[in-house]
Parts: structure tokens; C-alpha cells; sequence
């Protein structure tokens, strides 16, 4: 995908949140890994929208960095199938498991202001674990885990190597350095089961 000018890559996330339309997301090189979601804020730096997954129901909120997005699509068979997959998760009460349009609506101010922040804190005040991927792995790489300290600058998060349960790790991320950041859904809750059960971390 060639990447687009980042003004556009600005009108067509303010559209697709004003139309409310399902979305693909490229914001890590390479065509075979972009998000699919509803943009539901948008601030200086990040947008954040409602992830949905290849089922048709909501994965989880993602905040993207919008300096990392190469491209949008808004038209393409993939999201058509998507799409059509929501309508059978609405008929069949499995749409939003993790209740996150219900979160949206209690707390709207989590989708205005300081996006990124918003949601470092909300996952930290409630003892949530998050994904994290930052600029220097570029979609490489990820880390799951629960956020041990955060302030402006930096936070520290408390992680584990899926494919090596042995021991835990700490990493100090800048703030600056975050390209998205995961939250509220399927891969923060199997990623706090993991740190309970394994780890026994409460």
C-alpha cells in the first residue's frame, strides 16, 4: 500500500467517525496485518476506535498513533465480509462480549482529549492489562502485560513471553515511543488470565 499524505489520512478517519463507518486501518507496513474498527475519537496524535475482529464481533479499543498509519480503506470485499459478519453477531447476542460500547457511552470523555493517556491511565487505575507496540518493533513485536508505573513521560510494564512462561519481565516504554496500544478485550483478558494463573499476579 503507498503511503498517504497524513492530512488525508486525518479527513478520512474524522469522516469514517462522523459516518460511522467500518474502517481498515494500515498502520504497520506490510499488507497483511491492519485493524478494522469504528473511529470513535480522534485527538492531536491519536485516533481511538472500537477493533473488530474477522468473526464480526468487537475485539477491543486500540488507540493507533495517526503519524503511523499508512493507509485507509473504506471499500474493500474484506470489510463487505466483516460487515456482514457483524449482522449474525448482533442476531446472535455475541456482537460486544466485553461490553465496550456500554464503556464508551458511561465514559465518553476516554475518546476526547488525551487519547493515549486516557487509556494508559483507565487500564491502570482498573488493573487492566494492555498490548503495547511501539515504534522501534514496528509491528514486529508487541508486549502484553499490566502497567506497574506510569506518569508523562514513561510508564513500566510488567510483561510475559507467551512462548516462554518461565519468568516475567519489566520494560521501560517512553510514552513518545508508543505506536498502539490495546485494551478492554480478547487479547488483554486472555493476557490477564495468563498473568493470574501462571504468574499468580492479582
Amino acid at each position: 500500500m503507498e503511503q498517504v499524505d497524513k492530512r488525508d489520512i486525518r479527513i478520512q478517519l474524522t469522516i469514517a467517525q462522523q459516518q460511522g463507518k467500518l474502517i481498515e486501518v494500515h498502520n504497520i507496513k506490510g499488507d497483511d496485518y491492519f485493524n478494522i474498527g469504528f473511529v470513535v475519537g480522534m485527538d492531536n496524535h491519536f485516533c481511538l476506535m472500537i477493533s473488530i475482529d474477522w468473526d464480526g464481533k468487537i475485539n477491543d479499543l486500540i488507540a493507533i498513533r495517526i503519524d503511523s498509519i499508512i493507509g485507509i480503506e473504506d471499500e474493500t470485499d474484506y470489510l463487505t465480509t466483516v460487515s456482514e459478519k457483524t449482522k449474525v453477531a448482533h442476531e446472535h447476542n455475541y456482537f460486544d462480549i466485553w461490553h465496550i460500547q456500554q464503556f464508551i457511552d458511561e465514559h465518553p470523555e476516554i475518546a476526547s482529549g488525551n487519547i493515549l493517556m486516557n487509556v494508559l491511565k483507565d487500564a491502570d487505575s482498573q488493573h487492566l492489562s494492555v498490548v503495547i507496540g511501539t515504534k522501534k518493533y514496528q509491528g514486529m513485536d508487541d508486549f502484553s502485560g499490566m502497567i506497574h508505573d506510569l506518569n508523562e513521560i514513561t510508564l513500566n510494564l510488567h510483561y510475559f513471553n507467551e512462548k516462554d512462561l518461565s519468568s516475567m519481565w519489566s520494560y521501560d516504554i517512553l510514552i513518545s515511543d508508543i505506536d498502539y496500544v490495546r485494551s478492554r478485550g480478547t487479547q488483554t483478558a486472555t493476557t490477564k488470565q495468563i498473568l493470574e494463573d501462571v504468574f499468580h499476579q492479582d
